[in-house]
């Protein structure tokens, strides 16, 4: 039987899997529906576009539903405190959303030019503003979110809406959208042929540009943001208390862990290095390589956040000693190893499932396709 400190590292690792997935699977959805404008020029092509991800995109949000359900179960005090500090945003991200499964399933059932431009422009809005919004919340995060607990545990927002959006914050927002665009790009790539490939692949390669220079900005940036540091005793295996420690802000303090362990310094260099063979792949045509290596660069950035930040959840602006860590945001031992025991059978069937699903569907994408399945295409 696992021991409750093992049991918290463990979940730790799991959501982070979790928003990779996430990341990874509907990210690139998300990828082809921000370039889905720019890559398609005509009704024929944007249909081409739009049935490289149609069939694929509602078990990708499995990935979504999953890292939601896991957090408000796992870290209960980190659900509450969040849907709490970023209620309008996270509104923004659902209102967002619901065009995409309307325009996948209604945007080419009108002949009507208007009709279907309106309904390209809404998949651009429900893949674009995503991943914006959630890495405006990531940079949020690494300044602290100003939120503090009273006596019973109850959380207590103290901020604004417009005040999530600083200047670090919206760079961090440019980065989540360019990696995610570039994801989606080279995806497309490896799906399409002609005139549209060749767009994606310069759409890709633009967001990793600007994926890359945003990635190393807010590095060297972070360096200079007061971070959090615990300056009491850690005990890993006591009972979730989130007051019953002392937290200090300093400048520097998310690199501690990288001056710590030299080893994790690989992280962002998985970032850095996979966007750029990624990119020099995709030049080569050797797009699932690439596709995979961009994948790779996903990882490398997500989990250099996590790094920096752990133990660290969500920092607290306004009571340090009120931010949420590791080690006193999560539910009983109980509840983890029964949360934990589902996941191990689960987790494998998501992934077999998804695999067998690209598999089956596989190979290029063509308006020849799209044309002899006129009402049965997306």
């Amino acid at each position: 039987m696992l021991d409750y400190s093992t049991l918290k590292i463990i979940w730790w690792l799991l959501v982070g899997v979790l928003l990779v997935g996430f990341a990874i699977m509907d990210g690139h959805d998300m990828g082809v529906g921000t370039l889905l404008p720019f890559v398609g020029r005509s009704d024929l092509e944007r249909r081409v576009v739009i049935n490289t991800v149609g069939p694929h995109w509602e078990g990708n949000q499995v990935w979504f539903i999953t890292g939601g359900g896991a957090l408000f179960a796992a870290w209960p005090l980190v659900y509450a405190a969040a849907f709490s500090g970023f209620y309008w945003a996270m509104l923004a991200v659902l209102w967002a959303l619901f065009l995409r499964p309307v325009g996948f399933d209604y945007r080419s059932k009108i002949h009507n030019a208007a009709w279907r431009s309106a309904w390209d422009w809404g998949l651009f809005v429900g893949a674009s503003v995503p991943p914006l919004i959630f890495g405006v919340a990531f940079g949020n995060l690494l300044q602290g979110v100003p939120f503090q607990f009273d006596n019973y545990l109850a959380s207590t927002y103290t901020g604004s809406f417009w005040q999530l959006l600083n200047p670090f914050a919206l760079l961090a927002g440019v980065l989540s959208s360019a990696m995610i665009t570039m994801h989606g790009g080279i995806y497309l790539a490896h799906r399409t042929e002609g005139v549209i490939q060749a767009r994606a692949v310069k759409g890709a390669v633009g967001a990793a540009i600007v994926m890359l220079v945003a990635f190393i900005a807010a590095g060297v940036w972070l360096q200079y943001i007061d971070g959090y540091r615990i300056t009491s005793v850690i005990h890993p295996s006591a009972l979730a208390d989130p007051l019953g420690k002392t937290v200090v802000r300093e400048a520097g303090a998310w690199m501690l862990n990288y001056d710590r362990q030299p080893l994790l310094w690989a992280l962002p260099a998985l970032g850095v290095m996979g966007a750029l063979l990624a990119t020099l792949l995709l030049r080569l045509r050797r797009t699932l390589t690439a596709f995979v290596c961009s994948a790779l660069a996903l990882a490398g950035v997500i989990a250099t956040a996590g790094a920096a930040m752990f133990p660290f959840i969500m920092p607290s602006s306004t009571m340090p000693a009120a931010s949420l860590t590791v080690w006193d945001s999560v539910s009983s031992r109980l509840t983890l190893g029964i949360m934990l025991g589902v996941t191990v059978i689960f987790m494998p069937l998501i992934v077999l499932y998804t695999s067998w699903a690209y598999r089956v569907m596989r190979g290029k994408v063509t308006a020849a396709y799209v044309k002899e399945n006129e009402h049965g295409a997306y």
